[in-house]
């Protein structure tokens, strides 16, 4: 039994100040937590908490400059690590303390196979080549990787985003370490993925006893994983105790505001739709074949196409929210993509107002586009950084000249951004200058710029924190009935589809396996498929975990 003060890890009374052109920016204040051999915490929190500086500061990952550490201390194992060497730091880092980061792009090099890179991680604490070798690939292979030997040599980006993140812990565990770091480590994984990574990393914790510090904002996973939880706001700890203690009786009033916010409570309420009129939008039969590499490119190839649309047929009726879940690769942004002309169907079809969508002239195309717009997942890829907020949303009426006139077309801009929640001088600001959450708001009033009746979101919502999730599914709910709007609602979050959509398709290789109300789909799934999914969702399971 370790005692209260034997902790494995343990930080200190920790201050972090990051020195910008604006001023100084206390990042983490006075903030004391630890984590013992064989526990599990998690640090919960918002973007912008302080939860991931706190923990890079056990591994001398904190850039300083700009950032700069005014006090406390960092102990291993009594170790205070903020006087150690570099040298010191470099042997503790991985052998030690090891870290699964969240982009997993990013932290791969992509020019190196995975197999080096894996091995690098032994090779550099002076393990011999081949035996780094043959301990890559029997990480590769306990961390469930598809034939391991097969794709020792392949890269990075010929793997899915799973797949990575089980590479990344493959990397993480290669020392043994006593202590790992996971930061946000499922945060862009569909559900199911999810939920094996999760069930991976606690198997490994339980086979090597180490201790394991979870980085998350996602209280679902927090309640089916953690021993303990620690709540930052504003960078510092608000309050921390048993997972169960914390989620049955919270103290803090941010931590109700967290709880509070998390979508998925309560199912869409099913009101009678009094149908006086046909649907928008009618999809019937539409498929989408992509030609494999070596049949595109190889004269005597016999592959098999990949059908990423499989004779799909759902109506959308006016103001209707239609959730579209799945995961990924299941088809849902392809159906989305084919149905505003970005890409081009192979059978099937579809109308909006009884009129072609798939068979048009490009002018005729341009007109559709005008009623059904669309909102990306991310904003930062799809706002031009270069263009200021007044020029992002008033673009559309510059190709459609008839829809506002062009000496009120400030005023329109401003109007639009009051109506999504932002400032009317937030005009004037270019896309960088804002949050992940206010790119997003911008990206809807662009898409309300032409005054659609339909609107596609993807994954619009699956990158925010749960109260900015919430704002902008607010924000949502009150412009479909101000503008008496109707959604296509694609996502893999199932808690913001329980609580938003009115009727729900669920996808799976291509087709649609199900479809119903909300309230059938959540309460009385009927395929395999739905069933695996709910239940591989920690946010619909929370009472349950805990």
């Amino acid at each position: 039994m370790i005692e209260v003060n034997d902790h494995l890890v343990e930080v200190r009374n920790l201050s972090v100040d990051f020195h910008t052109r604006d001023g100084t920016v206390p990042a983490v204040q006075d903030v004391s937590w630890y984590v013992n051999r064989g526990e599990t915490l998690a640090i919960l929190g918002e973007s912008g908490s302080g939860k991931s500086v706190s923990s890079s500061a056990l591994m001398g990952l904190i850039d300083m400059p700009p950032g700069r550490i005014t006090s406390g201390e960092v102990l291993y194992r009594g170790e205070n690590l903020l006087n150690a060497t570099p040298e010191r730091q470099r042997e503790i880092n991985g052998s030690k303390i090891a870290m699964v980061f969240q982009d997993t792009l990013a932290a791969f090099n992509p020019v190196y196979q995975i197999g080096w890179q894996v091995a690098e991680t032994l090779r550099s604490h002076g393990v011999p080549k081949k035996v780094a070798d043959v301990k890559a690939l029997e990480l590769l292979e306990r961390v469930g990787i598809p034939n391991a030997s097969g794709r020792f040599f392949d890269y990075p980006h010929q793997f899915s985003g799973g797949q990575r993140q089980r590479i990344m812990i493959a990397m993480a565990i290669a020392l043994n370490p006593d202590l790992l770091i996971a930061d946000e480590p499922t945060t862009a994984l569909d559900v199911t993925v999810q939920a094996k990574i999760l069930r991976l990393l606690k198997e490994l914790q339980r086979e090597r006893g180490m201790g394991l510090l979870l980085i998350t904002h996602d209280l679902g996973i927090v309640a089916g994983i953690a021993d303990r939880v620690a709540i930052m706001q504003g960078g510092k700890i608000v309050e921390t105790g048993t997972v169960r203690q914390v989620f049955e009786t919270p103290q803090h009033p941010y931590t109700h505001r967290l709880f509070d916010a998390v979508p998925g409570r309560r199912v869409v309420s099913e009101t009678a739709r009094t149908l006086v009129e046909q649907p928008l939008l009618i999809v019937q039969d539409l498929s989408k074949e992509y030609l494999s590499p070596a049949r595109l490119f190889s004269r005597g190839a016999t592959a098999a196409p990949v059908l990423a649309l499989n004779k799909v047929s759902f109506k959308l009726e006016r103001g209707e929210t239609l959730g579209i879940v799945g995961e990924s690769g299941s088809g849902k942004s392809t159906l989305a993509r084919t149905l505003i002309g970005l890409e081009t169907a192979t059978g099937g079809g579809a109308s909006y107002r009884g009129h072609d969508l798939l068979n048009r002239t490009p002018a005729g195309l341009n007109q559709v586009r005008r009623q059904i717009q669309m909102v990306f997942q991310d904003p930062t890829a799809s706002l031009n950084p270069r263009m200021s907020v007044r020029e992002i949303i008033s673009e559309p009426w510059a190709i459609h000249d008839d829809v506002v006139p062009r000496n009120k077309w400030d005023t329109r801009v401003r109007d639009l951004l009051e109506q999504v929640g932002l400032q009317r001088d937030h005009a004037d600001r270019y896309p960088h200058q804002f949050s992940g959450g206010q790119r997003q708001r911008i990206a809807i009033a662009r898409a309300l710029a032409l005054q659609p009746e339909i609107i596609i979101f993807d994954e619009a919502v699956s990158s925010l924190d749960v109260s900015v999730q919430a704002q902008v599914i607010e924000l949502l709910k009150s412009l479909k009935d101000d503008y008496n709007l109707s959604y296509l609602f694609i996502a893999h979050d199932l808690p913001v589809v329980r609580s938003f959509a009115d009727r729900v398709l669920v996808m799976h290789r291509g087709a649609i396996v199900e479809q119903g109300t909300s309230r059938e789909i959540f309460n009385n799934p009927k395929h395999d498929y739905t069933r695996e999914l709910l239940q591989s969702d920690p946010a619909l399971n929370v009472h349950a975990a805990i």
